[in-house]
């Protein structure tokens, strides 16, 4: 690996990350492309959760959500960083310490937050630390940030569900980032439902191919 890609691989002391800024410098679209509800979803519908999970590049990891019953909307964004409101080519630099971040709205009733965790663990190689396959930096690290004491109990007890058996099978012990929901910002608008904008563009489903323990 590169001195760069060493580099981009660790997180900077906060006071060496960039300076950001004070609010938001983009618009974004008032509603979701694929599912027609609203994009921002500061305020939810009574009953409704909220997940942050971090799985490598936003892209393809909105798309896997977006498409779960249950999930009423989706935005990606950075999370668990120091640098307020950051740009996607700041958080690309490294010196910001978010990770690319996928926020989703779903009703419990329908979808359960454990189902959402399975799927979270089966898209993406949890075992890579600041990497997910070729794409190497710490935005690119495994991250769960929960929102309720129930959701970290979840969280935590199919962690080591999902990481005995991983260790089982000799593929690696689990690196996921597992703490309570920092603030997130939204990403570019550009960002936002990426893949059903551009069909063909991007995808990384760096994975284990284990399934989730019955």
């Amino acid at each position: 690996m590169s001195l760069f890609s060493r580099h981009k691989s660790e997180l900077v002391a906060d006071d060496q990350a960039l300076a950001g800024r004070s609010e938001r410098q983009f618009p974004l679209a008032a509603t979701h492309k694929v599912l027609g509800t609203p994009l921002v979803t500061d305020e939810v519908p009574d009953g409704y959760e909220v997940a942050f999970f971090g799985l490598g590049c936003f892209w393809g990891a909105e798309e896997i959500y977006w498409q779960k019953p249950g999930v009423w909307s989706t935005s990606v964004g950075y999370a668990g960083g120091t640098t307020p409101h950051p740009s996607y080519e700041e958080v690309c630099s490294g010196r910001t310490n978010h990770t690319e971040a996928v926020r989703i709205v779903f009703d419990p009733a329908k979808v359960s937050y454990a189902d959402l965790v399975k799927t979270f663990f089966e898209v993406h190689d949890p075992t890579q630390g600041m990497r997910q396959g070729n794409d190497i930096g710490t935005q690119y690290r495994s991250a769960i940030y929960y929102t309720t004491p129930e959701q970290e109990q979840t969280a935590r007890e199919l962690t080591a569900i999902y990481g005995a058996e991983l260790e089982r099978r000799r593929l690696g012990s689990i690196t996921t980032e597992i703490r309570t929901a920092p603030t997130y910002y939204y990403a570019e608008d550009l960002h936002q439902q990426y893949l059903a904008k551009n069909p063909h563009g991007y995808r990384c489903h760096s994975n284990t191919g284990v399934k989730f323990p019955a």
